[in-house]
Parts: structure tokens; C-alpha cells; sequence
């Protein structure tokens, strides 16, 4: 795109915010929504009040768990430790010791003998 095309798109696409802008600025709607968020904070400037002092006072069962600093939230639950599981092959005498079944030794096994043998070789 030339210099001049992109020029002339960007002077539209202004004149299309401008006219846009012109009719935020003539809604009454937007009007009454300016007033009274300036009333508001009027208000909670002159009660020396913040948004989460006017959030508690709307919203008292909410306001507690949402906006409260992290340091206040409970410490998220921690993973009980997988068991180590060790396996022994009773043809070669190998050990696999693993903590999931995602081991390639384990998995080699299970190919060649089936699962439900090589699940009986687990040492308790």
C-alpha cells in the first residue's frame, strides 16, 4: 500500500472515531454514568473512603475472599509424595524401582510379559 493510501485510511478511520466520539459525548446515558461516578468520588474522597471500603459495604460476604492481599489467602494444598514402587523380575533378578509407570523399563516389561504379571512382581 502506498504512503498516500495509507494516509488517506487513517485520515478516515479518524474522522470515523471523531463522529463516534461526537455521539458518545451527545448520549445521555454516558452523561448520567459520568455524573454520578463523579459524584462517587466526590463522595468517597470526602469520607476518605476506597473502592474496596464501598465493595465491602455492597457486597459484605463477597468483598472478604476476592480483594484480600495474597499474603491472607490459605497456602494451596500440597501433593501427598508418591510412593516408590520397586519391581523384580524374577527371570533375570533386575530391579525397577519407580515412582509412577512411566518408566521404560517398566513399560518394556509390561510389553513382554503383560501388565497384570509384571504387577505381581511388585515387592511389598
Amino acid at each position: 500500500m502506498s504512503r498516500l493510501a495509507e494516509f488517506r485510511a487513517a485520515e478516515k478511520a479518524l474522522q470515523e472515531q471523531l463522529a463516534q466520539l461526537e455521539s458518545l459525548k451527545n448520549d445521555a446515558g454516558l452523561k448520567k454514568e459520568i455524573e454520578f461516578e463523579e459524584k462517587l468520588l466526590g463522595l468517597m474522597k470526602h469520607y476518605d473512603k476506597g473502592l474496596r471500603d464501598i465493595i465491602a459495604i455492597l457486597e459484605p460476604g463477597k468483598s472478604s475472599g476476592k480483594l484480600t492481599s495474597k499474603a491472607a489467602a490459605p497456602a494451596p494444598k500440597q501433593r501427598r509424595a508418591r510412593v516408590v514402587k520397586v519391581y523384580e523380575n524374577p527371570h533375570t533378578g533386575e530391579l525397577i524401582e519407580t515412582k509412577g509407570g512411566n518408566h521404560r523399563g517398566l513399560k518394556a516389561w509390561k510389553q513382554e510379559h503383560g501388565a497384570a504379571t509384571v504387577d505381581s512382581w511388585l515387592r511389598t
